[in-house]
């Protein structure tokens, strides 16, 4: 999310890589349960009726992403990132997914659809999501950046895609989804007449999929594009940005900060390269608005962003815990407090730490918020429940003698949907909230 004041940390995933451009090389033996062999599961249903190439659960998960444990027997030769029928324990159609015996993920589900795909299964899974966004949302109506392609919740997993004016932003993280995207982009810039693409591999890529030699790739001279989001102008910077450059998930909550600030001093901690300041400006007419991040590159790329708009905001450069114990030691006060930190729970070995800076952070914002003033905090782990991050915010609240008055609890736009089977994708929690 918005601000990098810290850097989650990321393990060694993977095992001994094999080549990208020779995926059949790899041996499917290799896959990994905790450093061991997937387990193999007793078939109860003659294999010779399974459409191959195939994999059998050894449980039963309705979760798209599979992990070894999960995996029962296959049929072998599989190539990585192939595409294979899925079948249950009890030799039942189940699905369809990609496998790569070596990933971290080995198995991930993207239909449970029990006839066998189409050929333009994937085309038509494309256009449904792009047709949500602008057919049924009207997005381009309000604003020319938004999340095409959301994951799972759209039937693809391991792939985003964000539309920043003429160029597609593509996040991956599945060598399945690395094998196809190069002929899948055609139906995008098709569909929504972008021209421009940047392909960016997920931090970690080789070593969570078990390869090496994949690259990002970009548009020739592709360095940045001039975006608007409800009247504001941003630039997204593609060498220097964060995931796909910009964090469209927050526009709703960017435009209803705005109804808050009207005449109001407006602090926004971790503020990135200043959507909420921005907002509380341009669109809020706010008073006076501070932003901070410890994020040196975004703090110029913010200060950019404003003289786009015309707008005047001080942005600051400095860690957020520094500077909200001056402010306090100072005896400043602000109408608005925006505090939207980056992702501080990455996996649940981080956990306890990262919702440990989750609760430190809060405790030196709140106080900065005036009584009656309004206090918008943030996370962006999807490993912390939302009532879990609520129970943190009230917590810090009492133990700093004061309450608050909730008023609403929301997340990302719409078009970041979540797929029933897989409420890890809920990621994003914002609470709304007066201090009393």
């Amino acid at each position: 999310m918005n601000g990098k004041n810290f850097q989650p940390r990321r393990g060694n995933l993977g095992n001994k890589p094999h080549p990208c451009n020779n995926p059949r090389d790899h041996n499917p033996a290799a896959a990994r349960n905790g450093g061991e062999r997937p387990p193999q599961s007793r078939i109860v249903a003659a294999t010779e009726n399974f459409r191959a190439p195939w994999v059998q659960l050894k449980y039963f998960t309705f979760n798209p992403n599979v992990y070894p444990r999960f995996v029962g027997a296959t049929s072998g030769n599989i190539a990585a990132g192939d595409t294979v029928s899925v079948y249950d324990k009890d030799g039942n159609a189940f699905g369809h997914g990609f496998y790569n015996a070596g990933a971290n993920i080995p198995l991930r589900i993207f239909s449970h659809d029990k006839e066998p795909l189409p050929p333009d299964f994937f085309e038509k899974t494309i256009r449904r999501a792009i047709a949500l966004r602008t057919e049924m949302l009207h997005l381009p109506a309000t604003t020319d950046a938004f999340r095409v392609v959301h994951g799972d919740a759209d039937g693809l997993n391991g792939l985003v895609v964000d539309k920043y004016g003429d160029v597609l932003s593509v996040e991956v993280f599945s060598f399945a989804v690395y094998r196809r995207i190069k002929s899948w982009l055609p139906i995008f810039h098709d569909a929504l007449g972008t021209m421009r693409e940047t392909i960016q591999l997920v931090k970690g890529f080789g070593s969570m999929e078990n390869v090496r030699g994949c690259d990002d790739s970009h548009t020739a001279g592709l360095r940045e594009v001039k975006i608007r989001e409800n009247g504001v102008r941003f630039v997204v910077d593609f060498e220097n940005g964060h995931k796909t450059g910009f964090f469209c998930d927050q526009r709703d909550n960017r435009k209803r900060l705005a109804q808050f600030c009207a005449g109001a001093r407006v602090l926004d901690l971790c503020c990135y390269t200043g959507g909420f300041s921005l907002a509380a400006k341009v669109l809020g007419g706010a008073a006076d608005v501070v932003g901070v991040d410890l994020d040196e590159t975004a703090v110029a790329q913010a200060k950019r962003n404003a003289n786009l708009n015309q707008a005047r905001v001080n942005f600051v450069h400095s860690d957020a815990f520094t500077y909200a114990r001056q402010m306090q030691a100072n005896g400043e006060l602000f109408d608005v407090v925006v505090l939207d930190p980056p992702k501080l729970i990455d996996g649940r070995d981080d956990y306890e730490s990262g919702f440990a800076k989750y609760h430190d952070l809060n405790k030196v914002a709140l106080p900065l918020v005036k009584k009656g003033g309004l206090f918008v905090t943030n996370s962006c782990s999807g490993l912390l429940k939302a009532e879990d991050f609520e129970s943190l915010v009230i917590r810090v609240a009492h133990r700093l003698g004061c309450r608050l008055q909730i008023l609403d609890r929301t997340g990302p736009g719409l078009d970041h949907p979540v797929i029933s089977n897989y409420p890890e994708g809920r990621y994003l929690k914002t609470l709304w909230a007066i201090v009393l």
